[in-house]
């Protein structure tokens, strides 16, 4: 199979580099029509107003090259759009549209939710707000096919966006096996460690963190959170001057040392925020745990239902937004011996796994009547309802 990467898709998030890297080990022939645009930027939404508008010049400059590439180049299959695509998919339909290459773009993050509905960063209602949730709308429409991490957030987007029911699909985000590879079990400290690393966002929860570490039950633990973002703030009033002993903060660890702090734990935290989007999908960082042998404690949810599904070992389920919930979820995880995630949960989002179910949504759009976009498609047979 012949597939086309196309677009401005940000290659310094794993999610892409993931599918990129599953297409090709599931055996497809992938040619990349790529402009590397936001590889440097780790947060767009804190771009200041002269960065975003040359970003954004620097983003509408490059369409025309990635276009006539795109016209010039043997017809394929599929192009396929990784995250951000919501621009993309627009500027590529008509070309898509008159050469008849189906587009499969993955949503994976809505601009609208995070910007307005999790984050707070703009007023519902509001032009900004409206503004986004048309442009998410349309693109939506254009694509032949939208997919998103999990089954509960693809439902989640189908509502907000008023999409019928089952026409986006799902494929689980995954994890680079090169980076993060099952690790022994960390050697014996004087604390248990417990590591919570991601950006700190509504989505995460870090309040409770913060209130789980510096409890009285909390000093059972040695505490390592590593991360940065729009709720560093309350990281760094929690903690004060002087943070207790057994709580470290960095600010930032580059990628690449990751699996060593998770090697050096024995017990990863997932997510803990209590809205609609918390409860709709599964970040990187859990896969990355669970890939390297280690225990999660995470939020219940709709989306982590699904990954449970392939055996319940590897992660010990939490309240939302509870700080005494999350305490005893570490506890039990402790008193178990932090039981590793099951050979078949691995392999439930191995790349190959997601190679596949990437190509059996192509094989389906080329196997069905062209359509007016995504609003059209259902999921392809096989892929459960919830």
């Amino acid at each position: 199979m012949r597939i086309i990467w196309w677009g401005t898709s940000d290659k310094g998030k794993p999610r892409n580099r993931i599918l990129l890297a599953a297409l090709r080990v599931a055996g497809a022939d992938v040619t990349e029509i790529h402009h590397n645009l936001w590889n440097d930027v780790e947060d767009k939404s804190q771009l200041s107003g002269p960065q975003r508008a040359l970003r954004y010049a620097r983003w509408l400059a490059a369409y025309p090259g990635l276009l006539w590439r795109f016209l010039w180049e043997p017809k394929p299959d599929a192009v396929v759009l990784g995250y951000p695509a919501q621009v993309d998919v627009l500027v590529l339909w008509l070309a898509a549209r008159l050469r008849g290459v189906p587009i499969l773009m993955d949503l994976f993050i809505s601009i609208y939710d995070t910007t307005v509905i999790d984050r707070g960063l703009a007023r519902p209602g509001s032009p900004k707000a409206r503004l986004l949730w048309a442009l998410e709308w349309l693109a939506c429409r254009a694509a032949d096919r939208v997919i998103l991490d999990t089954r509960a957030h693809a439902r989640y987007i189908e509502e907000m966006f008023r999409l019928p029911p089952g026409s986006v699909g799902s494929v689980p985000v995954g994890v680079e096996y090169g980076h993060f590879q099952h690790q022994p079990p960390a050697a014996a400290g004087a604390l248990p460690r417990v590591l919570f690393y991601g950006q700190l966002i509504p989505l995460h929860g870090i309040e409770a963190v913060l209130a789980a570490a510096l409890s009285e039950r909390g000093k059972a633990y040695d505490w390592v959170i590593i991360g940065s973002g729009q709720d560093a703030g309350k990281v760094k009033t929690a903690l004060g001057e002087e943070p207790p002993g057994h709580v470290t903060w960095i600010p930032w660890a580059p990628y690449a040392e990751l699996n060593q702090w998770i090697a050096r734990s024995d017990v990863c935290l997932g997510i803990f925020g209590g809205s609609r989007k918390a409860a709709s999908v599964i970040p990187n960082k859990l896969y990355q745990s669970l890939s390297c042998g280690r225990h999660v404690v995470t939020r219940a949810s709709p989306a982590i239902d699904e990954l449970l599904a392939d055996g319940p070992d590897g992660i010990t389920l939490v309240d939302a937004e509870s700080s005494e919930s999350l305490l005893d979820g570490i506890e039990t995880a402790v008193r178990m011996g932090c039981k590793p995630p099951s050979s078949a949960m691995l392999n439930s989002f191995s790349a190959e796994r997601i190679g596949a179910q990437v190509i059996e949504y192509i094989h389906a759009l080329r196997a069905e009547p062209r359509s007016q976009g995504a609003a059209n498609q259902r999921s392809s047979p096989g892929e459960g309802e919830e």
